[in-house]
């Protein structure tokens, strides 16, 4: 069976969960081949393991950490030439998308990016994609080189598979462009104690009908009950209530989490682009015309200000 390239989404050793949602998509149409980088690469490998990867290369190196993406770029290259892969799977992040595009033009292949799906086709694996503001689900295949596929995380369930798991040396030159562009200064994010907003498994968020900075507190209490990221729709960060960096919308972030739960969100296409791949979308609004009721699983007609601390509460009183 071909090999299947997985670049290994982690932080000093521990993986992070698209990099397991990959591995579980690569077994569909191959062997999975872990390629893990910089300081603690060596760490991933029994979770690799665990989750499917018969190998892990690995390769430290203070580049990594130093310099941006074309160092990465440089040793997935080096992977490509030393396996020869049916396909490089990457994970769906601003990051992941750049290196993934800057693979393909190196070794002269196509690339398909925001991959929600992937299964094995005749002539090369076959990614599913929610397209056009995600009005559209398309397949396709790469049909020049080897497929490199970015995926948008939450697109597969993570499975444990367990697999020989081998650690070997990864053997990397690094380019001269590779040191270009250097890192000078890091500021570690606040955290909030809640999931990434890209990866969380439920998403809560809040829109126009919130109507102020200081009543996001309910949107967070229901967050926090549900141990959910929170999202907020471009006019709410417009107008100044929640960061850029919550932003879910064609413009911001796009989420595919098994649960999306709007809270006065009237549902513009804006919106709908970031979110439609939900797997079951919720939508609380007082508004019975909502166009956020089109493509809704469950619906409420009602305030939010009265339906969402009672939702909470019943959550609460449910976990005991």
């Amino acid at each position: 069976m071909a090999e299947v390239l997985v670049y290994v989404d982690h932080v000093d050793g521990a993986v992070r969960k698209p990099t397991l949602e990959l591995l579980t998509l690569a077994r569909r149409v191959g062997e999975p081949v872990a390629v893990a980088l910089g300081n603690g690469a060596a760490d991933t490998a029994a979770t690799l393991a665990e989750h499917g990867a018969v190998k892990v290369l690995t390769h430290e190196a203070a580049e990594y950490a130093d310099y941006l993406v074309v160092p990465k770029v440089d040793a997935l290259q080096a992977a490509v030439e030393a396996v020869s892969p049916a396909a490089v799977l990457v994970p769906s992040s601003a990051e992941g998308k750049e290196i993934a595009a800057r693979l393909a033009l190196r070794i002269g292949s196509g690339i398909i990016t925001d991959a929600v799906d992937l299964e094995a086709g005749d002539e090369g694996p076959v990614a599913t994609q929610s397209v056009f503001a995600a009005s559209f689900t398309t397949k396709s295949r790469v049909s020049k080189g080897t497929p490199v596929i970015t995926v948008k995380p939450n697109s597969a369930a993570v499975e444990a598979a367990p697999a020989a798991g081998a650690v070997e040396a990864l053997s990397v030159t690094f380019s001269a462009q590779a040191t270009g562009t250097k890192v000078t200064a890091r500021t570690p994010r606040e955290s909030t104690g809640r999931p990434e907003l890209t990866e969380a498994a439920i998403v809560v968020s809040g829109g126009r009908g919130v109507n102020g900075a200081e009543n996001f507190s309910i949107i967070e209490a229901l967050a926090d009950s549900l141990g959910a990221a929170v999202g907020a729709s471009r006019a709410a960060v417009d107008a100044g209530w929640y960061p850029h960096t919550n932003q879910v919308g064609q413009t911001g972030k796009s989420v595919s989490p098994q649960l999306y739960i709007a809270s006065g969100i009237s549902g513009a296409i804006q919106h709908r682009a970031g979110m439609q791949t939900s797997k079951t979308i919720v939508a609380i609004n007082k508004d019975a015309e909502a166009p956020i009721f089109e493509l809704v699983d469950y619906g409420v007609v009602g305030d939010l200000f009265d339906v969402v601390p009672a939702l909470t509460e019943e959550i609460k009183t449910r976990k005991g």
